[in-house]
């Protein structure tokens, strides 16, 4: 199937405005997003979607593909929905533009659950939770089934431990989404369900309504979000672990 991906960028960040493009190691933070993704196999090509000019101006100088929206978009989702409209790809993967050091095989992941599932409309990133984040509220936590599919999300910690002797084991999520096309538009014509809106999770609204969920599995990679600005420290500090400039 045909995939493209759309990387969703505003400038009027409440905890960090300007955030896209936030300098990570001297560059900005949307071009590490967008060369990451470019890395990416099953991509016919990569779209940064934003309605803010100078991050389209930034965005066009290292040579992006650059479609600007409406500036009344409540969600990054509904941003996306945008572009989509415009396209006819089998496959709408919706990337994070606060997730830096994204690599394409996690991006080729998930877009093969899609693929290799035809039951459900849209599949997700997730990975082992490092310990340090098992209580942070920024760091969304997933139960899985036994196929792979989720069960829940939540800010909490899931599932609660109560025996100490046999941990569960804890899965973090990450907010890369690949939809089928047709989905996409269905999904943002449902109203937001009372769990979104308790947990300020977007994907629980495709639970609430009985749709499954597919959940790519990956190791040897951490998601490193830049969600205020001293996190922005945090991801350097990375990179430096990596070797990369």
């Amino acid at each position: 199937m045909r995939a493209v991906a759309v990387i969703p960028a505003r400038y009027q960040s409440v905890r960090f405005p300007g955030k896209p493009l936030a300098p990570i190691a001297g560059i900005p933070m949307i071009r590490r997003v967008w060369e990451g993704t470019r890395t990416a196999k099953s991509l016919r090509a990569v779209i940064v979607a934003t309605d803010d000019e100078r991050i389209a101006e930034t965005c066009r100088q290292f040579g992006a593909e650059v479609v600007m929206t409406r500036g009344d978009h409540p969600t990054g989702t509904d941003r996306l929905a945008e572009v989509a409209e415009s396209l006819d790809d089998d496959v709408i993967v919706n990337v994070q533009g606060d997730e830096p050091l994204i690599e394409g095989f996690a991006i080729d992941a998930v877009v093969e659950a899609l693929c290799r599932d035809s039951q459900v409309p849209m599949s997700t990133l997730v990975h082992p939770l490092e310990g340090a984040a098992i209580d942070d509220p920024n760091r969304v936590k997933v139960v899985l089934d036994r196929s792979g599919h989720a069960l829940y999300f939540s800010r909490s910690r899931i599932p609660a431990l109560r025996n100490p002797e046999k941990p569960p084991r804890y899965w973090q999520h990450v907010g890369l989404y690949a939809y089928r096309r047709d989905f996409l538009a269905e999904y943002m014509r449902l109203e937001p369900t009372d769990a979104e809106r308790a947990e300020a999770l977007e994907q629980l609204r495709a639970l609430e309504n009985g749709y499954r969920i597919r959940c790519a599995v990956v190791e040897g990679w951490v998601s490193s979000p830049v969600d205020v600005p001293s996190d922005v420290a945090r991801v350097e500090a990375r990179l430096r672990e990596l070797g990369r400039p």
